[in-house]
């Protein structure tokens, strides 16, 4: 009997716990740690920060959900893994030991990178986690009764550019319906080097496509953009050359902001030799294991990818929510090989699929695998995109709700878009 800790209880955690029991059986005793009593669908973000989603509606109980899987909860955040005791301590002074640990505790919000920056003690919004969204429509609600400019964007060392895009557009699209928009000048900001890089290197035509969409809808973008700080009312943003020399500074005005931070380890993980890199990222092998602790697995944002390509201001590489569902079917099986006696020798996909809502319309991307040279990529924007999201959500809720992994959405939704096996073992690149 082995036991199995896993840290993280978002979207990676949850359907690693899922996918573990399903693949072991009961025989082993699972438990996951998390910092909510909730599991929150990120992606639905955006939507809970404009009001078109309330709490409720995109979250679940964790424990009782688990618990339907003979899964432990314990609702607690992670002071410091101890790798080489196979133990994690908790911040309440609790000490939990493992024979394996699966690290999904998403990324640390890197607000202090850039002063001002956040929405706790910065002047800027956030969709990364549900309370951030509720604050952010909080703040929405205040500014409709007042409307100026908006400025929308991710700074430099952002890996997440979906969700800003999907903001700006969601946005756009609400403030039409409210026949405001005549009165909201909006600006995007983005580390990119162009609009439509995403962190990717492009995606198919995505540069065309989202340059098209945003001169549509009458918003503005600043790219290479390095955020220097930001002010009561106020975003100071060089804009670089291709070499990386500033070029020309800007101070942006706005009534209302949401500005994507950079990424790092959580703190519970950075500082360990051999565990992370230097921005406290896990490291991995093919098989989703870390190579100085074999009985350490990590999935999902938190796990340390290189960047597609060098830019002129630094950017991250995305893991959508596709990867991340590959990279913990990998666990799962090479869990149960391991356990088996056997070598685990199950590999992600590591392809990147992102469903991007515009409010009244929305953009697909598809880029198999992530890191060029491609077997598969393409962009393109319809109604259809928003559907589709639409029902990735009901249908993720469910799953985590339920803990049914079976790969319906996958299995119906992906054949609709023209792509087979997205969780195939192909090797990673």
């Amino acid at each position: 009997m082995a036991k199995i800790l896993v840290l993280g209880a978002g979207l990676g955690g949850m359907a690693a716990a899922y996918e573990i029991r399903a693949a072991l059986g009961k025989d082993h005793p699972i438990t996951v740690v998390g910092d909510s009593p909730q599991f929150n669908f990120t992606p639905s973000n955006p939507w809970l920060a404009i009001g078109w989603r309330k709490p409720a509606d995109i979250r679940i109980d964790a424990a009782p959900a688990l618990a339907r899987h003979a899964i432990d909860f314990i609702h607690a955040t992670a002071e410091k893994v101890l790798p080489t005791e196979n133990k994690v301590r908790l911040v309440d002074g609790r000490i939990l030991d493992y024979d394996f640990l699966v690290i999904t505790t998403g990324p640390r919000l890197a607000f202090d990178e850039v002063p001002g920056l956040g929405p706790t003690t910065g002047f800027t919004q956030s969709v990364c986690t549900g309370a951030h969204a509720e604050s952010a429509w909080q703040a929405y609600q205040e500014f409709l009764k007042n409307p100026g400019p908006i400025v929308v964007g991710a700074v430099q060392g952002a890996s997440c550019y979906g969700p800003a895009y999907e903001f700006a557009m969601i946005l756009d699209a609400d403030l039409r319906k409210r026949k405001l928009r005549d009165r909201v000048p909006m600006t995007y900001v983005t580390a990119e080097p162009y609009i439509g890089h995403m962190g990717l290197g492009g995606v198919g035509d995505s540069k065309g496509l989202l340059e098209s969409e945003l001169r549509q809808r009458h918003i503005k973008w600043i790219t290479n953009a390095r955020v220097t700080a930001v002010e009561a009312g106020k975003v100071k943003v060089d804009e670089v050359d291709g070499k990386g020399i500033v070029s020309q500074s800007h101070e942006l005005p706005f009534a209302y902001s949401m500005l994507l931070p950079a990424f790092t380890g959580v703190d519970a993980v950075r500082g360990i030799e051999g565990l992370g890199n230097p921005r406290g990222f896990i490291l991995i092998d093919e098989h989703q294991r870390n190579p100085t602790f074999r009985n350490i697995f990590s999935a999902g944002v938190c796990v340390a990818i290189p960047p597609v390509e060098a830019t002129p201001v630094p950017t991250g590489a995305p893991k959508t929510g596709f990867m991340i569902e590959s990279m913990v079917t990998a666990i799962a099986h090479n869990l149960r090989d391991e356990l088996a006696g056997r070598e685990g020798k199950a590999r992600a996909t590591w392809n990147a699929v992102c469903l991007a809502d515009m409010g009244d319309t929305g953009a697909a991307f598809v880029a198999l695998p992530q890191i060029p040279p491609r077997n598969v990529t393409w962009a393109k924007v319809g109604k259809w995109v928003h559907l589709a999201k639409v029902a990735f959500e009901k249908y993720y809720l469910r799953k985590m709700r339920t803990g049914n992994t079976d790969p319906i959405y996958e299995k119906y939704v992906m054949k609709a878009l023209g792509i087979e096996r997205l969780k195939s073992e192909s090797k990673p690149h």
